[in-house]
């Protein structure tokens, strides 16, 4: 069995280079023309990001090597094969996004370390009760509120730990089950659905309202945002509760003695101590500032990341942490999203995932307006799963913003259809921080993720393309220009 992994380990290692060596040495490619008749070349510095793409792409999904050891290749890559220089695609490692994963991990193994995991997920059990059915979608539920309110990433970090600790009381240990694959697989999933429905959950909204605003002279609102995208987010997280229950269907229907259990060791903890009241002061002066971040214009210079950041620094002031805790932190999952970082901004700057999007949404110039709106949706989906979602947004909607009034395509239907997909990057994990964090369980392989998710995002279309069609406009959204 060893060597069969092996083999199998080195056949998709060599397919991830021949893969890359297929594309960087191809002829070039014909030029992308957008619709005012713009040419866009690929170069050979595009081609070399578009072929670092596939490699990283293939080892990522069969894991040949860790997958942080993987980002670091797409990074060294970059450098030898002189499509980026070293300044550039290094750098990418710690931008502020990669900061704010780390930060967003401190707090929950904080929150594991004082305590304050297991407190929440003992008050949880004993009111959710004793069916694994009804565990999961009180999990669920608990992760799509949180969300409202802070960022999607910030949110898995904080629930991850509570999982864990629930999932200790299971009865297998560490073991995978198909109760821990849906367990953690949906907090990802849900991570998601519910990051959509406010301009808190996720960076992406903000910057695809920019966006829109520039280049169609409309502001939305973010209540206008959260009006459309409420319905989208709880459907689709009742749905991924129920597809949950089909593809992981937990081994035990109940766990006997478990809400009485669940009584008794939150009773054993006692009061609140001194480092979980300092954690809780300190988390929720973040979540607040960052939300105010939003509607106090004397905020908005200040990014989140710093703020969040602020966290980490004040656990160690205050003695919550010490030394010996950074080398709890997982860094396979910090290095993971550098990686993606890495790799979304080379695919950007070199002008390779705007040739991608031209290509793809010119073959729709021409169709009937709900093909096009879907098409922009599968265009964002395949890349979000692949690059940070807002760079997927910022080389997306532009384009299909300038094609829509072509079709009489309304621009609010595009926006919206783009953000529902951009949330939720069902097949990779370096798609969105609450796959790589819910990967770290040891749940589940980065292939069986894939598996799972193939289906979830088939859903997820059909979801939103009967929003478009019913349900967005039954709430007042225009879709066409032409009745």
């Amino acid at each position: 069995m060893e060597f069969r992994s092996e083999l199998k380990r080195i056949f998709f290692m060599i397919l991830g280079i021949s893969l890359f060596a297929v594309v960087y040495y191809a002829p070039p490619l014909p030029d992308a023309v957008d619709p005012m008749g713009e040419r866009f070349e690929l170069t050979k510095e595009a081609k070399g990001a578009l072929a670092i793409f596939l490699l990283a792409g293939t080892w990522w999904l069969f894991e040949v090597l860790p997958i942080g050891i993987t980002s670091l290749t797409i990074g060294v890559l970059q450098v030898l094969f002189l499509i980026r220089p070293a300044k550039s695609a290094f750098n990418d490692f710690m931008d502020p996004s990669v900061m704010f994963i780390f930060a967003s991990i401190m707090i929950g193994l904080v929150f594991t370390k004082t305590g304050l995991t297991k407190r929440l997920a003992y008050k949880m059990l004993s009111i959710v009760g004793e069916r694994t059915s009804m565990i999961y979608l009180g999990c669920f539920i608990v992760t799509a509120v949180l969300t409202h309110f802070m960022a999607h990433t910030a949110v898995a970090a904080t629930i991850y730990p509570l999982l864990l600790a629930i999932y200790s009381l299971y009865g297998e240990g560490n073991e995978p089950t198909k109760f821990g694959k849906g367990l953690f697989i949906g907090m990802a999933y849900v991570a998601g659905a519910g990051s959509i429905i406010t301009l808190l959950g996720a960076a992406r909204g903000a910057v695809a309202i920019s966006f829109f605003s520039d280049i169609v002279g409309r502001n939305i609102s973010f209540f206008e945002l959260s009006y459309y995208m409420f319905p989208v987010g709880w459907i689709m997280t009742f749905i991924i509760w129920g597809f949950i229950m089909v593809f992981f269907k937990p081994e035990k229907k109940v766990i006997p003695g478990l809400k009485k259990r669940a009584k008794q060791l939150n009773a054993e903890l006692g009061s609140l101590s001194r480092p979980e009241i300092i954690t809780l002061v300190i988390v929720f002066g973040c979540i607040i500032t960052m939300s105010l971040i939003s509607f106090i214009p004397l905020l908005q210079p200040i990014n989140k990341t710093a703020i969040i950041l602020i966290s980490t620094i004040l656990f160690f002031i205050f003695k919550v942490l010490d030394i010996n805790d950074l080398e709890a932190i997982p860094w396979n999952i910090v290095l993971l999203f550098a990686g993606a970082m890495s790799i979304g901004f080379c695919l950007w700057e070199t002008g390779a995932a705007k040739w991608i999007a031209i290509n793809w949404l010119g073959m729709f110039n021409e169709a009937h307006w709900f093909i096009f709106v879907m098409s922009i949706a599968i265009l964002v989906l395949i890349m979000t799963n692949f690059i940070m979602n807002v760079a997927a947004i910022a080389i997306t909607l532009p384009v299909a913003l300038v094609i829509a009034p072509y079709l009489n395509v309304a621009p609010e239907v595009v926006l919206f259809a783009a953000l529902v997909v951009a949330g939720m990057p069902f097949l990779l994990l370096v798609g969105a921080a609450p796959n790589a964090i819910a990967y770290d369980s040891k749940q589940f392989t980065s292939g069986e993720f894939f598996k799972c998710g193939i289906p979830a995002s088939i859903i997820l279309l059909v979801i939103l393309g009967l929003t478009v069609l019913l349900l967005w406009p039954l709430m007042g959204m225009p879709v066409t220009l032409v009745n």
